[in-house]
């Protein structure tokens, strides 16, 4: 003994000792059985005693160089052919003897608790997993966690449960009948037993087409990828689990044929008890009808004595195909949930011709059996339904009154509208007015007049006010129900919610007023506008002639009034007997672009008074486009005509370049540096001048002559030189010509200046 231990330590010692002994001892008694198993292999198949089997056994371990328990698992996977059988051929020598001794373990095990520790001790530790759990799926598709190994106690009781609907790893594997594969636990949101344990795979556990549970195992880290042959290991495993939670069920999951068809009998509607057919591989091929309830009515007509231990497919052949009835019922018995739908389509043969209904069906699993129920919907419900619906969408409620009795029914929309819960009574159809607005009460006195006293079909507008102060506007039609001999026996009609109706129509008018308003003012605008263009930029402008200059203008607006834009001329003789020529073009359009362009015109014509050249013309006009205006951004060309020396000095401010046709042929004027009037404070602005010869023209335009959305600016430039090439008699006769075949599609102003030297 150990000295210095205190009485807990050799008592924890002494614990755990004898927990490894116990440990050991099951291991052997495990491998005890399969030897003893292999042993009476051995006595059915050579006719011999237990004793000679057991030498024979001995004797042929020690030929094949083996060991007698590897040995007794070889014999074994022989003659059983089962899954563990085929897992058992993997390379690895020891496989087999692990998985035979998990099973030993699990087959006499008492409990599923000691189930889950023989699989982990023999053979999921040593693939280096650190936990399992074996959960067994309820009627309900909830979990319960049958048996584990590898968790703490705590961490069990917190998931001895899963309720129906919490999506987890051993769920998910349930509801998609495959293996799920979780790399790590915590990326993948999903909750589950032993947060800490980030690796993990759940398998389907079933048998027979059925699922009675799931397989978690679980690993200390990140799963890796795992080789075919441990998937294969699982699946064999999960095998085992499902037969050992078939043997422990608890009596109340699994219900007998006859429990259930006691249950189906007590159901008004038609029900069939299904119970699988299963292959010899395992898979469900057919459900055979085990019962049909005394509520059966047929799709086809036959008695449930005829459908009574007929295969589902055999009895109903279009199951497989017009609404998936047979995929449902084969989900519900693999995996317990319950399905349910209001509507689906349920199909038969009557004569090899197919018949298809509609109707609500329920379907469950009660232990390995199936309960289905329908009822199909008629005609009548079906279009009450319809009914009910359409009332739903228009805000219709209807009612109905008899007279005599004083019965008033009203519908569920009825209710609604009125604001009153359904437990209320309802409001007779003669007490209207007093729920209405007082203007209309009057109006309403007339229709139940109509209705009661004349008995005449009437229908009114009117304002509902309701017990919780909300109004809506309403409108009530309705119609007398009469005797033979005329009587009033009752009124029906319905009551329709039209507010939104009513909104809209007042928002429709006061847009429509608004719209009118607006587009008169923009009438009177843009007529204001396009007069106060005209008047100082009227479309044709006389030929000036002085000091042997000619100077010609035609100006076209823009072809719609609400784009009368800023382009501007200018031409007349200074004090200084020099000629001011210009052109401008302010942007944007309106009343902006035309009271901008007079501006820019006065401004210009005042400051040449002062006898500056262009380019300080311009540079003086910039600072009044900055300072002296509301944002006024516009280009314009300035030029002055000196008659002694035949010279035109010229500045640009963003505007294209003059054009000079001279001996028959027309070219652009130098592209002069000069920005944008308005754009910067301070800027500064390029003078040139032209020698102007007799017989020479000079153009100068705007934009709006030239200029195409689809076409280069430099293209468009070309044709207009290429126009004013053409032979002309004279400038008037020229500036008619430009307007007639310019190529511009921007309907913008267009302004062109012709100066002509004879």
């Amino acid at each position: 003994m150990t000295t210095g231990q205190s009485p807990v330590d050799r008592l924890a010692n002494t614990i755990d000792r004898l927990r490894k002994e116990l440990d050991e001892m099951r291991a052997g008694a495990d491998s005890r059985a399969l030897v003893e198993l292999a042993k009476g292999v051995l006595v059915e198949r050579l006719r011999c005693g237990p004793a000679q089997a057991a030498e024979q056994l001995a004797l042929l371990a020690e030929h094949a160089g083996t060991t007698t328990l590897e040995l007794a698992v070889d014999i074994i996977n022989e003659v059983s052919g089962d899954n563990l059988a085929a897992v058992a051929n993997e390379p690895d020598d020891t496989t087999a003897v692990r998985l035979r001794t998990a099973e030993s373990g699990a087959l006499h095990a008492d409990d599923t608790h000691a189930v889950a520790q023989s699989l982990f001790d023999h053979a999921l530790a040593p693939l280096g997993a650190t936990a399992v759990a074996i959960w067994s799926a309820g009627a309900d598709s909830s979990l319960t966690l049958a048996g584990h190994a590898g968790f703490s106690p705590g961490e069990a009781s917190r998931w001895r449960y899963v309720p129906p609907g919490v999506p987890t790893p051993a769920r998910r594997a349930l509801v998609e009948r495959n293996a799920v594969r979780i790399v790590d636990l915590g990326e993948s949101g999903l909750p589950s037993i032993g947060p800490g344990l980030p690796g993990r795979i759940a398998t389907p556990a079933g048998t027979g087409g059925r699922i009675a549970g799931v397989l978690e195992i679980c690993w200390p880290g990140p799963l890796a990828p795992q080789p075919m042959s441990v998937h294969k290991q699982l699946e064999a495993l999960a095998e085992l689990c499902a037969a050992t939670l078939d043997s422990t069920a608890a009596p109340n999951l699994v219900q007998a044929p006859s429990e259930l068809a006691d249950l189906a009998d007590g159901l008004l509607d038609p029900a069939l008890v299904l119970g699988p057919e299963i292959s010899p591989d395992g898979a469900i091929t057919d459900f055979q009808v085990h019962h049909a309830n005394r509520g059966f009515v047929d799709l086809a007509g036959r008695s449930r004595s005829v459908i009574t231990g007929k295969s589902l497919l055999q009895a109903y052949p279009l199951a497989a195909a017009e609404g998936n009835l047979f995929d449902k019922i084969e989900r519900v018995h693999a995996t317990g949930e319950p399905f349910r739908t209001d509507r689906m389509t349920l199909a038969t043969l009557i004569d090899e011709v197919p018949l298809t209904v509609t109707a609500a069906v329920s379907i469950t699993r009660h232990g390995a059996l199936v309960l289905v129920v329908w009822r199909v919907q008629d005609e009548t419900a079906r279009l009450a339904n319809l009914l009910q619906h359409a009332q739903r969408l228009g805000r219709v409620g209807g009612f109905e009154e008899e007279r005599h009795s004083g019965r008033i029914i009203w519908n569920s929309q009825l209710y609604t509208l009125y604001g009153r819960a359904p437990s209320t009574d309802p409001v007779p159809l003669s007490e209207i007015a007093a729920h209405a607005h007082p203007d209309d009460v009057l109006s309403l006195n007339g229709f139940l007049h109509n209705v009661l006293r004349d008995h005449r079909q009437a229908s009114a507008a009117f304002r509902l006010q309701r017990p919780d102060g909300i109004t809506r506007h309403v409108r009530v039609i309705a119609e007398p129900v009469l005797s033979p001999q005329g009587e009033l026996l009752a009124v029906r009609g319905a009551y329709q919610d039209v507010s939104a109706q009513h909104w809209t129509e007042v928002a429709l008018s006061a847009t429509q007023d608004q719209l009118a308003l607006t587009e008169q003012e923009a009438l009177e605008r843009n007529k204001l506008t396009l007069q106060l263009q005209q008047a100082i930029m009227p479309p044709t402008h006389p030929t000036i002639e002085a000091f042997g200059l000619r100077v010609g203008v035609r100006y076209r607006p823009a072809a719609q009034e609400e784009l009368v834009g800023g382009d501007w001329y200018d031409a007349v003789v200074l004090p200084s007997k020099q000629i001011l020529v210009s052109v401008g073009d302010i942007t944007g359009h309106g009343i902006k672009g035309a009271t901008g362009m007079v501006v820019l015109r006065n401004a210009l014509r005042g400051l040449a008074a002062t006898g500056a050249g262009p380019a300080q013309l311009v540079t003086w006009l910039n600072l009044v486009a900055n300072h002296l205006t509301d944002n006024i951004i516009a280009t314009a060309i300035c030029g002055l005509y000196d008659p002694h020396t035949r010279i035109l000095r010229w500045a640009r401010a963003g505007h294209l370049p003059p054009v000079l046709i001279r001996n028959g042929d027309a070219e652009l004027l130098p592209m002069l540096r000069g920005l944008l009037l308005g754009a910067l404070a301070e800027a500064s602005y390029e003078e040139g001048e032209v020698q102007l010869e007799p017989g020479d023209t000079l153009l100068l335009y705007t934009d709006g002559l030239v200029e195409r959305r689809d076409v280069p600016l430099d293209d468009c430039l070309d044709h207009l030189c290429d126009t004013a090439r053409a032979p002309w008699s004279n400038l008037d006769e020229l500036l008619d010509h430009l307007l007639a075949h310019g190529a511009s599609n921007t309907d913008d102003d267009t302004c062109v200046v012709g100066v002509q030297l004879p």
